[in-house]
């Protein structure tokens, strides 16, 4: 039987929590912290579901169907083609690319920039270092796992395990819950878990992780998918681990930083309490490799699709070069607009994108037809999208007011219930006609 030493397997895991954890990652735990207080346990429970569930299991699924366009396609090859290439292009050089080289710069170096120094020129220079990093890891996709799940990341981890401790021993004053921490915990921490948007990103890294364990010599099948099983189970509780880490910096410090607007104040002020002026230095080492890691998850992962997608006419790895590039470009000159057309393209995006994870999770088990992946995708794709003309303020007859009336539409999540419904009602009857058309012809066969 084909095997991974544990050393080759623990630095695959670890490589995937590395391509989970970035800036955002980083940020959202220390703001739930701050703003639930003395509910912060309970919150960063229902966090997880969003935040570490959804996006383990989204990667197992895409690594199990051998690619995110093999899953997409059990609704269609046309929405296949649309989604996946959507999917790669908004979490990457869209969006989660060129963010993932300048939100370290705004966050964690431009506020400590001397007087009078020039922040363009600061994040120029700091952008093309970064990019230029990313893309020598990613040339050679053989050297991925080492580099990230080997050296990279193990730092990080070791370098905010440092400051969780650091922080967790200072005078703690816990405030109570703040917003809608006071009366819905619960739901406030599942729709903050949300907005990190692993669950998109886990449908890139998935094939990642499959990858980087065929390239240690596993050629097959089940043993790729057992691997990538296990690899996501332990990315998911070191992801949950680091998570409950930074969460509880945010909430032993609520009582003093009352009115945080981002846990990247948090942190920076918690940094500073706990190291002094050295403090900015740490922090802004710990964004850049939060940064980094996903950064190489998602130019190696979209670089390999489109180098299939276009018949391999341009190479694997002047893509890596192409999606560096142009994400250096972007992230000094028109991140704003990048984010203006993105962010709207990924808030239609997610909630399909959640609903293809839970159907590819169970459908091993329950044998799902394409008529209901087909409405489950067009019911999580068409209601986020009459939700989001309705926030511009433009209502279609019928279906925006109809749209309005289902569950916690408020909240954003007007398609969860309607998909669900569907999807559970759909099954039951295509179950019941198979049970009934079986007892029909195997009455009709024993009459003869």
């Amino acid at each position: 039987m084909e095997k991974l030493s544990r050393s080759q397997f623990l630095q695959v895991s670890i490589m995937l929590f590395g391509l989970f954890f970035g800036a955002g990652n980083l940020i959202f735990p220390p703001l739930l912290g701050n703003q639930a207080g003395s509910m912060t346990m309970i919150a960063l429970l229902s966090f997880a579901i969003t935040a570490v569930v959804f996006p383990v299991a989204g990667a197992i699924v895409v690594g199990k169907t051998e690619g995110l366009s093999h899953l997409a396609n059990r609704v269609g090859p046309l929405f296949s083609l649309i989604f996946t290439t959507a999917i790669y292009v908004s979490i990457g050089p869209g969006l989660g690319i060129p963010r993932a080289g300048s939100v370290p710069f705004e966050m964690a170096i431009a506020p400590y920039l001397p007087v009078g120094f020039n922040p363009l020129v600061a994040r120029l220079v700091y952008t093309a270092l970064f990019f230029s990093v990313a893309m020598w890891i990613c040339l050679k996709p053989s050297k991925l796992v080492e580099r990230v799940g080997k050296y990279l990341t193990p730092t990080l981890l070791v370098m905010i395990t440092l400051m969780f401790l650091r922080v967790i021993f200072l005078p703690k004053q816990v405030a109570a819950p703040v917003g809608n921490y006071q009366n819905a915990s619960v739901v406030q921490g599942f729709l903050e878990g949300y907005n990190t948007m692993d669950a998109v990103a886990a449908l890139n890294f998935g094939f990642v992780v499959s990858m980087a364990i065929k390239n240690f010599g596993i050629k097959d099948k089940k043993s790729v998918t057992r691997y990538t099983m296990k690899a996501g189970l332990l990315a998911g509780v070191v992801l949950f681990a680091v998570y409950a880490m930074l969460s509880s910096i945010g909430m032993v410090t609520s009582g003093q930083f009352v009115g945080a607007v981002n846990g990247a104040f948090v942190l920076s002020e918690s940094m500073r309490l706990a190291f002094g002026e050295f403090g900015a230095v740490f922090l802004a080492a710990i964004f850049t490799l939060a940064c980094l890691t996903t950064c190489v998850g998602l130019i190696t992962s979209g670089s390999e699709y489109f180098h299939t997608l276009f018949g391999k006419k341009l190479s694997y790895q002047a893509w890596v070069v192409v999606w560096s590039v142009f994400s250096f470009v972007m992230a000094n000159f028109g991140l704003n607009n990048l984010l203006a057309y993105s962010v709207p393209l990924l808030t239609v995006i997610y909630p399909v994108a959640l609903v293809l994870i839970v159907l590819g999770v169970t459908h091993d088990w329950v044998r799902y037809s394409r008529l209901v992946y087909v409405v489950a995708a067009f019911l999580s794709v068409g209601l986020p999208i009459v939700d989001l003309l309705a926030s511009f303020g433009v209502k279609l007859p019928y279906v925006t007011d109809l749209s309005a009336t289902f569950p916690m539409t408020t909240h954003g999540l007007s398609w969860l219930m309607p998909t669900l419904v569907a999807v559970v009602f759909l099954t039951l009857v295509e179950k019941l006609f198979v049970f009934a058309s079986t007892k029909l012809y195997s009455g009709l066969v024993g009459n003869k």
